[in-house]
C-alpha cells in the first residue's frame, strides 16, 4: 500500500470577527505555559493548539481541569465525527487522542456521530460542495462509525490503563434529537440568535462564497446545527468544552456564541492540529488519501506499515530545541512529534527513544514504536500481533510467521492475490498445483517457468515440476500454501481434506 508521508498543520492566524475575542494559541500565553496538569501536559505534547474564546481561557479554562481547585468536578468534553464514510481514518486520530487524554485525567467525554449534520455537509476546509448522501447511506455509515468508536474506546480501556480513575466515554448520534424537531419550530426558536454578518464572516463561508461553485444553503446552515449540538450537550450533559480540528474553529466559535447568548454561561473550544500529507493535503476520504481505521478497508498490517514508512524528516518535526540533539542530527527538528501526538508514551520515554535513534537510525526504532502504539490502539493486541506476523512473512520470508497466519491475514497481506481452495489428492505435484491455481500457462511454457526458477512455494524456490507436495514444506501447518510466480504475482491456496 502506498504510504503518503505525514505532516502536521495548525492554524495560528486571527480567526475572529472585528470587535470579538479571538484565538488563543496556547504556546504564546504565559498563563497557560505556567499552568499545571492536563492542559500544560498537552501543550508540551503539541496536541492542543488553539483555545477559544481568549476571554476566560487564561484562568477559567485551566481551573476547570485543575484537580487542586476546591470543589473540583469532572468536566464533559465532546468532539463530533460526521459519517460521510463507513469508517474513521488516520485524520480523525488526533481528535480521538484528545478525548482519550481528557478521559484519562478523570473527565467525561462524548464522541458525537453527526447522523444529522452529515446530511448537510461541512464546508470547512473544502473548495466545493460534498456529494450528497442518501439518508439510508448516512444511517449505515453512522452505525459503522459508532461501532468503530466503541472499539477504539474498548482497546484504550483494555490496553492503555495508567492506574488512575478514568471518566466515561459515551457515543451519541445527533440525529436522535433532530428527528424530534420540526423545521419551522426549530428556525423560530434558534434562528433569531444568529446574526447573518457573523455567520458570513467565517473563513469557511468566505472561501466558499468566493469560489466558482459558491455555497448552498444546506452547507451554510451547517454551523448553525453544530452550534445547536453544543447547546444541547451543554444542557443535557453539562458539556463545556468542544474539541475539534483546527479547521473547525469557525464552527466552534458559532457554538460558543450561541450557548453564551442563551445561557449566559462560558463554554470553550480547543483545536488539535490537522494531519496532512507532505503535499499539504488534509488526510481524508475527499482527498483520496485516507488511511482507514476499519480493518475491512485498511488491514492492521497496512496501518502498521503506513507509520513504519514515515521518514525521519516527517516523524522528527516537532521542534523541541535541545542542543545535544541538534549537534547529533544537524537539524532543529529533533524530537518525535508523532510519538507525542499519536501515543500516550511519557515524554522522558520519548526522549530515550530519540537517544537510541541517534545512535542506530538504521533500526527505525521510533517509527516501529509509533506504528506499534497506533496499531494496538486501533486494532487491539491481536491486530498488532497480526501486523507483525505479516511483516515477518513478507519482508523477512519467515516460514514460522506464515505457518501461524490465518487465511484472512494472507488475503489482507496479498490483497491482489488469487485465492483458491483445492483438494489434496495423493501424488499431487508442483506442476499440478500451479496449473490448478491457474498460476502458469498450460504446455511447455508453464513447465519451463518452474524449471527456470520462476516459482516459489512458501518463500522457497522450486525447480522440479514433478516433485510431490510435502505437508510441512509445501503445505504449512495451517493448511495454506503461498505460491509466487515471478517477483510480484502471488496465489494463496487453502487445502481441503488434509
Amino acid at each position: 500500500m502506498a504510504a503518503p508521508m505525514l505532516r502536521c498543520l495548525s492554524r495560528g492566524r486571527w480567526c475572529g470577527t472585528p470587535g470579538r475575542s479571538g484565538v488563543l494559541p496556547l504556546g504564546l500565553r504565559e498563563a497557560h505555559s505556567g499552568a499545571q496538569g492536563l492542559l500544560a501536559a498537552q501543550k508540551a505534547r503539541g496536541l492542543f493548539k488553539e483555545f477559544f474564546p481568549e476571554r476566560g481561557t487564561k484562568i477559567e479554562l485551566p481551573e476547570l481541569f485543575d484537580r487542586r481547585t476546591a470543589g473540583h468536578l469532572p468536566q464533559t468534553i465532546y468532539c463530533g465525527f460526521d459519517p460521510t464514510a463507513d469508517s474513521l481514518h488516520v485524520g480523525h486520530l488526533l481528535a480521538l487522542l484528545g478525548l482519550f487524554h481528557f478521559q484519562r485525567a478523570g473527565h467525561n467525554v462524548i464522541a458525537l456521530v453527526g447522523g444529522a449534520t452529515a446530511r448537510l455537509g461541512d464546508p470547512s476546509g473544502r473548495t466545493k460542495e460534498r456529494e450528497a448522501l442518501e439518508a439510508e447511506r448516512v444511517q449505515s455509515n453512522a452505525r459503522a462509525l459508532r461501532q468503530g468508536l466503541e472499539a477504539l474506546a474498548a482497546h484504550h480501556q483494555q490496553l492503555f490503563t495508567n492506574g488512575r480513575t478514568w471518566g466515561s466515554f459515551t457515543v451519541l448520534d445527533n440525529s436522535s434529537w433532530y428527528q424530534q424537531q420540526h423545521l419551522v419550530d426549530f428556525l423560530a426558536a434558534v434562528g433569531g440568535h444568529f446574526r447573518m454578518g457573523t455567520l458570513l464572516s467565517r473563513q469557511s463561508v468566505q472561501t466558499r462564497l468566493k469560489s466558482p461553485e459558491g455555497m448552498s444553503l444546506a452547507e451554510f446552515l451547517y454551523q448553525v446545527l453544530q452550534a445547536y449540538d453544543f447547546y444541547y450537550l451543554f444542557q443535557r450533559y453539562g458539556c463545556r468544552v468542544q474539541l475539534g480540528g483546527s479547521d473547525q474553529l469557525g464552527n466552534i466559535m458559532s457554538g460558543y456564541e450561541f450557548v453564551h447568548k442563551l445561557t449566559g454561561e462560558d463554554v470553550f473550544g480547543i483545536t488539535v492540529p490537522l494531519i496532512t500529507s507532505t503535499a499539504g493535503a488534509k488526510l481524508g476520504k475527499s482527498a483520496g488519501n485516507a488511511v482507514w481505521l476499519n480493518r475491512d478497508k485498511t488491514s492492521p498490517f497496512e496501518l502498521y506499515q503506513f507509520f513504519v514508512r514515515q521518514q525521519d524528516d516527517s516523524v522528527e518535526r516537532y521542534i523541541h530545541r535541545k542542543q545535544k540533539y541538534k549537534n547529533m542530527l544537524g537539524k532543529d527538528d529533533t524530537n518525535l512529534e508523532y510519538l507525542k501526538l499519536f501515543t500516550f508514551l511519557p515524554l522522558p520515554e520519548i526522549d530515550h527513544i530519540m537517544h537510541l535513534h541517534v545512535k542506530e537510525p538504521e533500526k527505525r526504532g521510533p517509527q516501529k514504536r509509533l506504528a506499534a502504539e497506533v496499531t494496538k490502539l486501533v486494532h487491539g493486541q491481536e491486530g498488532l500481533d497480526s501486523a507483525k506476523r505479516c511483516t515477518q512473512a513478507l519482508y523477512h520470508s519467515s516460514i514460522d510467521a506464515l505457518e501461524v497466519m490465518s487465511d484472512q491475514e494472507l488475503r489482507e497481506l496479498f490483497r491482489e492475490a488469487s485465492f483458491s481452495e483445492l483438494v489434496l489428492d495423493p501424488g499431487t505435484s508442483i506442476l499440478d498445483t500451479c496449473r490448478k491455481a491457474n498460476a502458469i500457462p498450460d504446455g511447455p511454457r508453464g513447465y519451463r517457468m518452474i524449471t527456470e526458477g520462476g516459482v516459489s512455494i512458501n518463500h522457497r524456490q522450486v525447480t522440479n515440476p514433478e516433485s510431490i507436495l510435502v505437508v510441512g514444506q509445501h503445505i504449512l501447518k495451517n493448511g495454506l500454501s503461498l505460491l509466487k510466480i515471478g517477483k510480484r504475482n502471488f496465489y494463496i491456496i487453502k487445502w481441503l481434506q488434509l
